[in-house]
Protein backbone atom coordinates (compact mmCIF):
# COMPACT_ATOMS: atom_id res chain seq x y z
CA UNK A 1 0.00 0.00 0.00
CA UNK A 2 1.20 3.47 -0.87
CA UNK A 3 0.56 6.37 1.51
CA UNK A 4 0.75 10.14 1.24
CA UNK A 5 2.88 11.97 3.78
CA UNK A 6 1.76 15.47 4.78
CA UNK A 7 4.49 17.46 6.56
CA UNK A 8 2.93 19.46 9.40
CA UNK A 9 4.15 22.22 11.74
CA UNK A 10 1.67 23.54 14.30
CA UNK A 11 2.32 26.14 17.00
CA UNK A 12 1.40 24.76 20.41
CA UNK A 13 -0.47 26.93 22.91
CA UNK A 14 2.86 27.52 24.73
CA UNK A 15 4.47 28.83 21.52
CA UNK A 16 6.69 25.82 20.72
CA UNK A 17 6.18 24.23 17.33
CA UNK A 18 5.00 20.65 16.94
CA UNK A 19 6.41 18.83 13.92
CA UNK A 20 4.61 15.69 12.77
CA UNK A 21 3.55 13.92 9.61
CA UNK A 22 -0.03 13.00 8.80
CA UNK A 23 0.03 9.67 6.94
CA UNK A 24 -3.04 8.84 4.84
CA UNK A 25 -3.89 6.46 2.01
CA UNK A 26 -2.55 7.77 -1.27
CA UNK A 27 -6.11 8.09 -2.59
CA UNK A 28 -7.00 10.72 0.04
CA UNK A 29 -6.18 13.96 -1.77
CA UNK A 30 -8.65 16.39 -0.21
CA UNK A 31 -6.67 18.74 2.06
CA UNK A 32 -9.81 19.30 4.16
CA UNK A 33 -9.87 15.61 5.07
CA UNK A 34 -6.17 15.71 5.96
CA UNK A 35 -6.66 18.82 8.11
CA UNK A 36 -9.54 17.09 9.91
CA UNK A 37 -7.19 14.19 10.71
CA UNK A 38 -4.68 16.70 12.06
CA UNK A 39 -7.34 18.43 14.15
CA UNK A 40 -8.39 15.09 15.61
CA UNK A 41 -4.77 14.35 16.53
CA UNK A 42 -4.25 17.81 18.04
CA UNK A 43 -7.23 17.25 20.34
CA UNK A 44 -5.50 14.16 21.76
CA UNK A 45 -2.52 16.37 22.61
CA UNK A 46 -4.54 19.11 24.32
CA UNK A 47 -3.93 21.44 21.38
CA UNK A 48 -7.42 21.74 19.92
CA UNK A 49 -8.33 24.89 18.01
CA UNK A 50 -4.73 25.51 16.90
CA UNK A 51 -4.57 26.65 13.25
CA UNK A 52 -4.11 23.84 10.74
CA UNK A 53 -4.28 25.03 7.13
CA UNK A 54 -2.14 24.85 3.99
CA UNK A 55 0.30 27.14 5.77
CA UNK A 56 0.95 24.54 8.50
CA UNK A 57 0.37 21.30 6.56
CA UNK A 58 1.58 20.42 3.06
CA UNK A 59 1.77 17.31 0.94
CA UNK A 60 5.36 16.06 1.03
CA UNK A 61 5.71 12.70 -0.75
CA UNK A 62 4.40 9.18 -1.38
CA UNK A 63 5.96 6.15 0.28
CA UNK A 64 5.28 2.54 1.17
CA UNK A 65 3.24 2.03 4.33
CA UNK A 66 4.93 0.57 7.43
CA UNK A 67 3.19 -2.15 9.48
CA UNK A 68 2.57 0.32 12.35
CA UNK A 69 1.03 2.90 10.02
CA UNK A 70 -1.06 0.21 8.34
CA UNK A 71 -2.56 -0.76 11.71
CA UNK A 72 -3.38 2.86 12.57
CA UNK A 73 -4.83 3.56 9.13
CA UNK A 74 -7.00 0.43 9.39
CA UNK A 75 -8.33 1.63 12.76
CA UNK A 76 -8.90 5.34 12.17
CA UNK A 77 -8.15 6.16 8.54
CA UNK A 78 -4.80 7.86 9.12
CA UNK A 79 -1.57 7.63 11.12
CA UNK A 80 0.63 10.21 12.78
CA UNK A 81 4.43 10.16 12.81
CA UNK A 82 5.62 12.42 15.63
CA UNK A 83 8.96 14.19 15.16
CA UNK A 84 9.33 17.22 17.43
CA UNK A 85 7.57 18.72 20.47
CA UNK A 86 4.59 16.37 20.27
CA UNK A 87 4.64 15.14 23.89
Amino acid sequence: MQVAVWDTYVARKDGTVMHFDIIAPREVKDPGVIYAYGDEYLKTKGQSKQPLTSRECRFCHIETVTPQWQNEISQKGYAIYEMENCS
